[in-house]
């Protein structure tokens, strides 16, 4: 088959396009699976449902008004744009047939049949309720960039409200928020919401004091950072307290409604209600929805979070030429972090290509951790004995930050926002327009005309 032009799929027999590998998503994993194929000039078609490659990690910053969707969020066609076999489509694939090696998505409401050799999976993860779907609809999510300016748009209404209001208890609750959650994104959206209030709205706003603002982390663990544990969660809880964060630990969230949460302590059983106009969940995640696609197809397990039960060569279920990575995937314990996603990226482009051998089982080298908890103060640990807090660390967070970022305006922007945010008191990308409210005029008020006197 000859290829019809550069970076396009071909066209087999049956009519049907065909390419040698296609990868399903546009995050970290799927990133750099793409750029290692392109160094061996491997085709492959690239189907995302969106158009952008996300920096998960700086979402927060998104919500918190440090940086634009657009500094964490490059368009992946840029990215990948001068790399002639690198086909880049936005769709949402279906159907996985991987007796046949094809895939079937959707672009523009048609279905389109792709062929290919190999296919590889980086959809990533959602988020999880733990069986409580119900409170997806009354509290605030970070998963997408959508997510973040919802987020954005929430904080600034109850800032703005709350200097305006005249009712005391309706203030309070517009200062109150509660995150739920006490992993990387609760900590630091946390920690940064306290900043604003302290750093930013006490200033911008003459009658509001970051005293009255009141941020709730609440975790089911023992520890704030479970993941990290010892010195550094220690630290990390003593430093969200010293900002003013209120940490409850060992308590899980019951009940949720649009004004507050209820939470039971897990040692006493003792409840207690919490009212906040805010209640922000960052208390688990889950495989995304392609991810049980691709099993049935695959027969491949999963587990209780949707994550497909990988083989250790990142193979799924018993077809040697299907590949899944990073978030929507389980292997050996490892955390669903980006670093894991990019190295099981390059991993399975590299057998795809064959720069490696076909069934060599995927090694993770671990670089170390890291969360940041407020302005100077973050938590990093390198292998299992190396640990820095403070300061240092987070410098550290940011010099990682800005070296993963995609594009150098991406980081010189980023770079000049965390300055003007972190050094100075600017938020520079907090903009908020009232919604607007459908005023219903007063029926006209008609002049009574004088009665006629009538003649019998």
């Amino acid at each position: 088959m000859d290829r019809t032009a550069a970076g396009r799929a071909d066209v087999d027999a049956t009519g049907h396009e065909k390419t040698q590998v296609v990868i399903v998503g546009s995050g970290f994993g799927a990133l750099a699976a793409a750029k290692t194929l392109t160094k061996s000039k491997t085709p492959f078609v690239l189907i995302s449902e969106t158009t952008e490659h996300l920096f998960q990690p700086l979402l927060y910053q998104v919500a918190t008004g440090v940086l634009s969707a657009g500094e964490i969020a490059p368009p992946i066609r840029n990215i990948l744009q001068k790399f002639p076999d690198a086909d880049v489509r936005l769709g949402r694939v279906v159907e996985v047939n991987a007796e046949d090696s094809t895939i079937v998505y959707e672009a523009s409401g048609q279905r389109h049949t792709l062929g290919y050799r190999s296919l590889i999976a980086a959809t990533g993860a959602t988020q999880a309720y733990f069986g409580r779907d119900e409170f997806a609809e009354v509290t605030y999510k970070l998963k997408t960039v959508e997510d973040a300016e919802l987020l954005r748009k929430q904080i600034l209404r109850c800032f703005e409200e709350a200097h305006t209001t005249t009712d005391a208890l309706t203030r309070k609750n517009l200062l109150s928020f509660v995150v739920v959650g006490a992993g990387a994104t609760g900590v630091e959206l946390a920690g940064q919401i306290k900043e604003l209030a302290r750093r930013y709205f006490a200033m911008a706003i003459n009658n509001i004091s970051a005293e009255e603002v009141t941020v709730t982390m609440v975790e089911g663990a023992g520890v704030a950072l479970p993941a990290f544990g010892g010195k550094l969660s220690e630290y990390t809880q003593k430093s969200l307290e010293k900002s003013g964060v209120e940490v409850v630990l060992n308590t899980m969230v019951t009940a949720i409604d649009e004004h507050g949460v209820t939470v039971s302590s897990i040692q006493t059983k003792e409840e207690k209600r919490i009212d906040a106009e805010t209640v922000i969940w960052s208390a688990g995640v889950r495989a995304n929805d392609f991810a049980a696609v691709l099993g049935a197809a695959t027969g491949c397990e999963s587990d209780r979070a949707g994550r497909l039960l990988i083989n250790p060569d990142l193979t799924v279920g018993g077809f040697a030429n299907v590949y899944a990575v990073g978030d929507m995937t389980s292997l050996n314990g490892l955390p669903g972090q980006s670093p894991v996603a990019m190295q099981g990226g390059r991993h399975a482009a590299k057998i795809v290509n064959g720069k490696r051998k076909a069934g060599t089982p995927f090694k993770y080298m671990d670089k170390g951790s890291m969360s940041i908890i407020s302005r100077f103060s973050a938590v990093v640990r390198v292998g299992k004995k190396i640990e820095f807090k403070g300061t240092i660390a987070w410098f550290m967070w940011l010099a990682v930050h800005v070296m993963y970022m995609v594009g150098f305006r991406n980081r010189y922007v980023a770079v000049m926002s965390w300055f003007g945010s972190f050094i100075g008191h600017r938020r520079p990308h907090f903009h908020y327009t009232q919604e607007p409210v459908k005023i219903e005029a007063a029926p006209p008020v008609l002049e009574k005309k004088p009665e006629l006197a009538h003649s019998a």
